[in-house]
Parts: C-alpha cells; sequence; structure tokens
C-alpha cells in the first residue's frame, strides 16, 4: 500500500517509510561529504563551500523529524 503526503510531494510509489529511509541516506551522504571538504579545504573556504549543503542538511532534519511523528518513531 502506498501512502502519499498531504501535499504530494513524495513520488507515486513511494512510501512514507521509504522516504524516510532515503532521507536517513541523502543526511549521511551529505555530512560525509561536509567532513571530506573540511579536511581537503582551508577552513574560510570550507566553511563558504559547505553553508549550502549545511542548509540541505538542516531541511533534510526537519522532513525527517515530520516523518517520524507521522510514522509513530519518536
Amino acid at each position: 500500500m502506498t501512502k502519499s503526503s498531504k501535499n504530494g510531494s513524495l513520488p507515486s510509489g513511494l512510501t512514507s517509510f521509504d522516504h524516510y529511509e532515503s532521507l536517513v541516506s541523502a543526511e549521511i551522504e551529505l555530512i560525509q561529504r561536509v567532513n571530506e571538504i573540511r579536511q581537503n579545504f582551508s577552513s574560510p573556504d570550507s566553511e563558504h563551500i559547505v553553508e549550502p549543503i549545511l542548509q540541505r542538511i538542516l531541511k533534510i532534519k526537519d522532513e525527517k523529524l515530520n516523518l517520524e511523528k507521522k510514522l509513530n518513531l519518536t
């Protein structure tokens, strides 16, 4: 059974839990990228580069929190 969100943001065929799993994977991957960038670039440069990635991570965390509530995972 496929559930869709109230605003239709889930792709067809993707359940809420599948979407949650993909958010977790994306968050982990982005955190790893931030760590790699910080290791490979000087501090001022790395912060400028990682800022948009950190903003995306925050959006993912918010979306995950909403799904956790919806799926009773919290």
